[in-house]
Parts: structure tokens; C-alpha cells; sequence
């Protein structure tokens, strides 16, 4: 009996307009996040999950009490959590492997329960909207049906995505939420933006454009931001897209050009940039291809890079 509205067994496949119309409460829910303002977060306390990472943490962490991503058009933001130890996953889906990603978040939380603990699985999905290509909705079914296919109880406590996230202007569809937060310690989920994207923002964004796979950022047990080495083959006609105007890059590089955040053009040209800089990172980014890695200063505000472990 895997996925579960208050209680009660999801009937899939439905819209996410469908499911919320068959359990009113969630309706509710989606309702009240879309109404909040946006609160901007600072650097304090903030682990920032960019597009394909995923990070898992517990309220016993020093270092890290939020969870957040953001510049979500298509693509849904999932917050995964169990009531019993507080762990909670964030993670940013694009559609590119759901299938891998649903048991890696799976396993992400798991990794925090040594014996079976009180509690539940609670499941968070927010983003996406009534896009021309339905991307959006590919994206939310695609999630619902794999998580209703694992084997635990999971709890849908909040869907805040496509047709339920979405506002019309002028004829033209846009999300209404574009990011969202998490407070680790008191489990409160709230419509967020961001500053500080970092560390590494460049390097892993780069990673994402080309074409790696969803992967675990953050080490809760030495409160570490790791990052493991990876290569890319050098990106096609990089020159070639560097000089295209801002219309171009948003058609070519967006699945939903209209909708994007205003710094979206220039998020690309300078991960193309960085990309052109670096046209295979083993030995320039990971000296002796060691992880990178990173902790958060005393008072919790800035990353600091840590000396790489030894071989």
C-alpha cells in the first residue's frame, strides 16, 4: 500500500488536478504554500540543492538546518521526510531518470534509520506548470507512479505541481512557485529564493548541462559538501552558442523559454563559458582526482574549502 493520502491508498494514474479534487485536504495545502510570500534565505545554516543533486540530512546536524532549491520552471522539487528521526531529503527532478532517482531518494532517507523507528514517510512535490510541451505533467505522473511502486508506506502530504502551480498572463502559462525550502529542525516547507547557490556553483551547474546523472552532495556524517570527481566530453559548438543572442539561448536551452527566472540566459552563458574554460575537468578541477570538499564556516554562513583526504 505505498502511496497514501490521508490514510488512503492513491488511485494512479490521475492528473495531479484529479488527485487533489479526490482528497480535498491537499487541495488546501497547495492552496495556502502558493498564497505565501517568497522569503529570501541567506547563507546561514543553507545547503543549496542545484538541478540532478539530492541531499539528505537530520535535525542533529550542526551545520546545516535548510534544505533549497529553486529556478524550477518544468522540473519539481521533492522534499521526502520521516516523521520518526527528522530525516529529510531535498532533491531538484528534471525528468531525466525518475526511475533511477525515486529509489535514490529512497535510500537516501533509509540510510539514517539503523533499526525501524516510529514515525512515517512524508512526501513533499512542488513545481512545474501547464507548459505547452506537458512536460510538467509527464514529470509528475512520472514521479507519482514510482514512488506508489516502492515498497514502503509513503504519505503525499503536500502536491503543489503543473496544473495546481500554475497562473495565466496574457495567454501564457507560468509557475506560480519557483523554489522552495525546507527547515530540517521544524519540518515547516516555504516558498524560497536564494543568493548564495554555492559552492562550486559553476562546476556543478556545468555538470548538470552536461547531461550527469542525479547525484548525493552532502556527507551528514562529517557535515561535508562533497563533491566526487567527473568528467565531460567537451560541450558541442560551445563557441558557436556563446555567440547567440538571448532569444536563442532561451529557445535552445530552455524547455520552457517564456517562463524562465530573468537570470536564466545568463546562468547559461556563464556555465558555457565555464565549460569552454574546462573542456574535460578530471585533472584541472579534481587535482589528483580527489573529491572536493566542503564545511561551513563557525558561525555556519560561508563554505570553506577542506584539504582533499588522502589517496
Amino acid at each position: 500500500m505505498p502511496l497514501l493520502v490521508e490514510g488512503r491508498r492513491v488511485r494512479l494514474p490521475q492528473s495531479a488536478g484529479d488527485l487533489v479534487q479526490a482528497h480535498p485536504p491537499l487541495e488546501e495545502r497547495a492552496r495556502l504554500l502558493r498564497g505565501q510570500s517568497v522569503q529570501q534565505v541567506g547563507p546561514q545554516g543553507l545547503l543549496y540543492v542545484q538541478q540532478r543533486e539530492l541531499a539528505v540530512t537530520s535535525p542533529k546536524d550542526g551545520s546545516i538546518s535548510i534544505l533549497g532549491s529553486d529556478d524550477a520552471t518544468t522540473c519539481h522539487i521533492v522534499v521526502l521526510r520521516h516523521t520518526g528521526n527528522g530525516a529529510t531529503c531535498l532533491t531538484h527532478c528534471d525528468g531525466s531518470d525518475t526511475k533511477a532517482e525515486v529509489p535514490l531518494i529512497m535510500s537516501s532517507i533509509k540510510s539514517f534509520s539503523d533499526h525501524a523507528e516510529c514515525g512515517r514517510l512524508e512526501l513533499h512535490l512542488v513545481g512545474g506548470f501547464s507548459d505547452d510541451r506537458q512536460l510538467s505533467q509527464k514529470l509528475t505522473h512520472q514521479l507519482l507512479s514510482e514512488f506508489d511502486r516502492q515498497e514502503e508506506d509513503i504519505h503525499l502530504v503536500t502536491l503543489c505541481v503543473t496544473e495546481l502551480n500554475d497562473r495565466e498572463e496574457n495567454e501564457n502559462h507560468f509557475p506560480v512557485i519557483y523554489g522552495i525550502a525546507v527547515n530540517v529542525k521544524t519540518a515547516e516547507i516555504y516558498r524560497a529564493a536564494f543568493q548564495d547557490r554555492g559552492p562550486e556553483e559553476e562546476l556543478r551547474a556545468a555538470r548538470a548541462l552536461t547531461g550527469g546523472p542525479m547525484i548525493s552532495i552532502y556527507d551528514a556524517k562529517t557535515e561535508q559538501l562533497r563533491i566526487e570527481p567527473f568528467s565531460w566530453v567537451p560541450f558541442p559548438h560551445v563557441d558557436f552558442w556563446l555567440q547567440q543572442d538571448d532569444k536563442q539561448i532561451l529557445e535552445n536551452f530552455s524547455t520552457s523559454p517564456l517562463a524562465e527566472p530573468p537570470h536564466f540566459v545568463e546562468h547559461i552563458r556563464s556555465t558555457l563559458m565555464f565549460l569552454k574554460k574546462y573542456p574535460s575537468p578530471t585533472n584541472t578541477l579534481f587535482p589528483g582526482n580527489k573529491a572536493l570538499l566542503y564545511k561551513k564556516n563557525e558561525d555556519g554562513g560561508l563554505w570553506e574549502k577542506m584539504s582533499s583526504p588522502g589517496s
